[in-house]
């Protein structure tokens, strides 16, 4: 299913610009929404090991993926996505929903604009 929303994601970039890379900018926050909730149960002993690595790894992926596929490599959005990315695998669940909350701030106003 991610695999069909990436090959959509591309090829609705094949226009440029910052609305060109709004599902790039939705996908990412929802990763990282996504990585908090891993690190939240994670550190609650809810999820195994193995379970928590291999969602942490994909999720970097993924957000790799989308941070490549930005029209706009400078903006900053791409810079929040690159925050991201930077992010230990373990980084605490508020400081990765405040880089959601960030990109949410920039897809709402590229959306209203």
């Amino acid at each position: 299913m991610r695999r069909i929303l990436l090959l959509l994601l591309s090829l609705a970039a094949c226009s440029k610009g910052p609305q060109a890379d709004l599902p790039y900018i939705s996908q990412a926050r929802s990763l990282a929404a996504e990585w908090a909730l891993v690190n939240e149960q994670a550190s609650a002993g809810k999820l195994t090991q193995t379970y928590v690595e291999t969602m942490r790894k994909e999720l970097r992926q993924e957000l790799d993926t989308s941070g490549k596929a930005l029209s706009q490599p400078h903006s900053a959005y791409a810079r929040e996505i690159d925050a991201l990315l930077k992010q230990p695998g373990d980084a605490s669940p508020a400081d990765l929903r405040e880089h959601a909350r960030a990109l949410k701030t920039i897809e709402d106003s590229l959306e209203s604009a």
